[in-house]
């Protein structure tokens, strides 16, 4: 047998182990068909497995972690057993936030509350570190140049409720809400600047169009009527950063980036510019090899550390407000006890996983460490469900203090017209008592 004959022989060997052990398939839109880039995979126990690429192809998938849970944010998640050659077909969510209003010339500054899911993953040679958040955020966004108020376009947390889960090299695990290591990278990835839209969308109603960067796509844009869904692939090309002004330091300091990618859905855009006000959603995954400049504060310094994040962020609400109003929101004590989490009616139901991680850290006894019994899973996590007809930054300008501007404002101009309306009565009342003849000729 001839050394080429062995060596196709070998190949047809493990061309036939690799499909055995492991299978794909590609993640498209229900209605248009086209593939969907960028769609997370996750596997069985709930841990993040990797990333559908440009023509939205699964990566490879060991059996024995299926089944898996395919989401993309703006779509319904669906849960799939085989991946052989089957196209996963997603639904796109309907998904409108309350109507914005601009009550008057002083209403400058765009207010944005939004809800977080974030799956975190540190992994070193020995240990692994598993975090589950869940965040209320607020952004502020100054549309004029011409007021003198900076704002803020990263997500300022304003709670946070955390679920760890432990594990050695042993396979030996314990949970906490609490930890001393910082290693997620959501916090970094805000709405994103004024980005102009590419001249091919501005023209059609319907269109798509990729940009590219040195080796591979960097921006695929999808226009469909006033929405617009743009997914960017960062480390295609140094123009993308632009996305994550935030982390610029991170880029020059050359930390070590394996997969930085993200993807905005946009509502009611009509201009020639992307607003960072009609960000509806948006959703990051980032790979990192390194530590990057004091981020993990891992015990052992010379440790290789490995660091996945996947996010997704839903706008709850948003609202025009005045430049007092604004002021107030940023002095917000951060962590009040005023704040609750919203979860948007859209947002996907947890993976079982994910679940019984917070079942567990729920039922952590501090004071002796560890035992407690088994308790109602639908009270184990402080989150009130959405409803977007409810104007939810209003009920927190009322329950913070912030709203008493405005009613301070309405008090003044209420009493004014209470006054004006009894001198009215007062003197109607008066000429009638003094009757016809004087009313005449006071007149």
């Amino acid at each position: 047998m001839t050394s080429k004959a062995v060596t196709l022989i070998f190949a047809a060997l493990y061309a036939s182990v690799m499909a055995a052990q492991t299978n794909h398939a590609v993640v498209a839109d229900a209605e248009s068909r086209s593939p969907l880039p960028g769609a997370s995979i996750f596997d069985r126990n709930g841990n993040l497995v990797g990333v559908s690429n440009k023509n939205g192809r699964t990566p490879h998938i060991a059996e024995d972690r299926l089944p898996v849970t395919v989401r993309y944010i703006g779509y319904g998640e669906k849960q799939v057993r085989n991946l052989d050659s089957d196209t996963i077909f997603l639904k796109e969510s309907s998904r409108e936030l309350p109507e914005v209003v601009v009550e008057s010339r002083q209403h400058k500054v765009m207010h944005m509350l939004g809800y977080v899911r974030e799956y975190s993953t540190l992994t070193t040679y020995n240990d692994t570190v598993f975090l589950f958040r869940e965040k209320m955020v607020d952004y502020m966004v100054n549309p004029d140049p011409k007021v003198k108020f900076r704002g803020w376009t990263n997500p300022r947390i304003l709670k946070s409720k955390s679920y760890y889960r432990f594990t050695n090299s042993q396979g030996l695990d314990s949970v906490s809400d609490e930890s001393n290591y910082h290693f997620s990278w959501s916090d970094w990835v805000g709405l994103g600047g004024y980005i102009s839209i590419p001249e091919s969308l501005r023209k059609k109603r319907q269109s798509t169009d990729t940009l590219r960067g040195k080796y591979s796509p960097t921006e695929i844009w999808v226009r469909n009527g006033d929405k617009v869904t743009l997914n960017i692939n960062v480390l295609a090309d140094t123009a993308s950063r632009r996305w994550v002004p935030n982390l610029s330091a991170f880029f020059r300091k050359e930390m070590d980036f394996e997969n930085f990618r993200v993807r905005y859905n946009y509502d009611n855009v009509t201009g020639t510019k992307l607003s960072p006000m009609d960000v509806t959603s948006y959703s990051c995954n980032i790979e990192s090899n390194g530590r990057g400049h004091e981020m993990f504060m891992f015990n052992r310094v010379d440790e290789k550390v490995f660091v996945s994040t996947y996010a997704e962020t839903y706008i709850l609400d948003k609202e025009y407000i005045t430049l007092p109003e604004a002021r107030k929101w940023e002095k917000l004590a951060v962590g009040s006890g005023v704040m609750e989490i919203y979860e948007p009616d859209d947002a996907p139901p947890l993976q079982a996983s994910i679940a019984e991680l917070i079942d567990r850290v729920n039922n952590v006894d501090k004071e002796q460490v560890k035992l407690a019994q088994k308790q109602d899973m639908s009270l184990v996590r402080e989150v009130v469900k959405h409803h977007f007809g409810h104007r939810l930054l209003q009920l927190l300008k009322a329950t913070t203090g912030i709203s008493s501007i405005k009613a301070k404002r309405n008090e003044k101009k209420y009493w004014r017209k209470f006054r004006k309306e009894r001198i009215r009565k007062n003197n109607e009342r008066y000429r009638r008592e003094l009757g016809t003849d004087s009313i005449a000729a006071d007149k």
